[in-house]
């Protein structure tokens, strides 16, 4: 009754309950246009650099810079391609990937599911925490030292790749660690419940759980190790020959092609620096895509 009486009396006095006040209305309309501001100067400076790219890029876009070096073409010549760089590019990649995303995931294992508390388990993810501040060129001056200088190897993709090795190993661990936190315990405990042993239960009931983030995570952080110059200029020197063989000799990278073709001021190597500025984000941005088509297929057929 005193409910009743209440709004009665609140309809009476003309009051609707669903109205807001003119105050909030504003405010609202406030925050929502500091959104829509902070959104713009996110995304004006992103679709300027990729519009100044594509724009230039496009100038060099043709099948002779994909099928040709720059192997006795000077900066003055026209024509003249990357395919010497990305070849270098992707067998640098793939190298780095395949030693470090089993490193990375076997670390994040272990600090998830085997670690717990313990001072070995602090002190790795306290030097994960540390390397992933680490400047890039202090991981090519590392390969350098050790690699190049100490044991007498010579420049070689090899040894570019394992300066991207040290990039890349602190980013997957730390984003595979945390996609391992996210599995419910219940899975696990569910696991044990049933006699289980702990190796199975990470490999059959975690990992599959948690691999959507884990590929995401890895796509990414081969995303930007693929855009790295400072370590690639210590480690793989310069050719403008075409080397399959990245464990012998001197090979190019994407990086050092765009770093080395910018340097010149002739208008041909310009063009041909924003045509490989444009093709390194076109395989990024076709990783970045791949990866996400992985997660949705990995989701679905986890369901």
């Amino acid at each position: 009754m005193t409910t009743l009486s209440t709004e009665k009396g609140l309809r009476s006095a003309g009051t609707d309950l669903t109205s807001v006040s003119l105050g909030r209305k504003v405010k609202d309309r406030a925050v929502q246009g500091l959104v829509y501001l902070a959104f713009a100067l996110a995304v004006v400076p992103l679709v300027s650099v990729l519009w100044t790219v594509l724009v230039n890029g496009l100038e060099r876009l043709d099948l002779t810079f994909f099928q040709f070096s720059m192997n006795a073409v000077s900066g003055s010549d026209p024509g003249g391609g990357a395919y010497h760089a990305i070849v270098g590019t992707l067998q640098q990649v793939l190298i780095c990937s395949l030693i470090a995303v089993p490193l990375s995931v076997l670390t994040a294992i272990y600090l998830v599911e085997y670690a717990g508390n313990g001072r070995l388990g602090k002190i790795i993810s306290f030097t994960v925490d540390v390397m992933m501040g680490i400047p890039s060129i202090v991981a090519g001056l590392f390969v350098l030292a050790l690699w190049l200088l100490t044991f007498g190897f010579d420049f070689s993709g090899f040894a570019g790749a394992l300066s991207l090795t040290i990039l890349m190993i602190p980013t997957v661990t730390r984003s595979a660690e945390e996609m391992l936190k996210l599995v419910p315990n219940d899975l696990r405990e569910a696991s044990y419940a049933l006699g289980v042993p702990r190796w199975r239960t990470v490999l059959f009931v975690v990992l599959p759980t948690a691999m959507t983030g884990m590929v995401t995570g890895v796509m990414l952080a081969v995303a930007r190790v693929m855009g790295e110059t400072a370590p690639l200029l210590l480690t793989i020197f310069f050719t403008k020959a075409i080397n399959n063989d990245p464990f012998n000799g001197p090979q190019a990278s994407l990086p050092t092609f765009i770093w080395e073709q910018a340097a010149d001021p002739n208008q041909n190597s310009i063009d041909r620096a924003w045509t490989g500025a444009l093709v390194l984000i076109a395989i990024i941005m076709l990783l970045n895509l791949l990866a996400r088509l992985v997660a949705r297929r990995t989701a679905a057929k986890s369901r």
